[in-house]
């Protein structure tokens, strides 16, 4: 029992001190890269804005965020130089996977006599994903006259 103190506290210190070793880290990564900055470095801003470094001096850097305009940021709020490989990451999918992902998302069967739904009985989801207790979809709680709860073939109101 005597030894129990100590080795929480041992178990609760050495988490809290690596962590503080991981952090220095990335901060001292993170202040080289800002320092290195050099004219021409295509750049991400904190805030998320893209950019091309024109000019830089001890505290400011001017970056190019369209043809001809120009805005001034401060040097700590450049999160990292931005490569050639992040741009290419996000290629456009080719049609024929286009249309692979269309055919792949389900649509209801209607049963060609009537327009109902193929199987009877079951609930219609609603968009946000949860669905009525009436299979119709509608969020109306109550069947009033003329209400869709209150014909279960009905999928929509008129």
């Amino acid at each position: 029992m005597e030894l129990l103190f100590p080795l929480l506290l041992v178990a609760l210190l050495v988490p809290m001190f690596l962590g503080v070793r991981r952090q220095k880290r990335e901060a001292e990564k993170v202040n080289t890269m800002q320092s290195g900055l050099k004219v021409g470095d295509r750049v991400t801003t904190t805030s998320g804005l893209f950019g091309t470094v024109i000019d830089a001096d001890d505290t400011t850097v001017d970056l190019e965020i369209a043809e001809d305009v120009v805005t001034t940021w401060l040097r700590a709020s450049i999160r990292d130089i931005r490569t050639e490989d992040t741009d290419a990451a996000a290629e456009p999918i080719d049609a024929d996977e286009a249309a692979a992902v269309d055919d792949a998302v389900a649509t209801p069967e209607l049963d060609s006599a009537d327009g109902t739904a193929a199987a009877e009985g079951t609930a219609a989801p609603h968009t946000n994903g949860t669905t009525s207790a009436n299979g119709t979809g509608d969020t109306a709680h109550g069947a009033e006259a003329g209400d869709a709860a209150a014909d279960p073939n009905r999928l929509t109101k008129d």
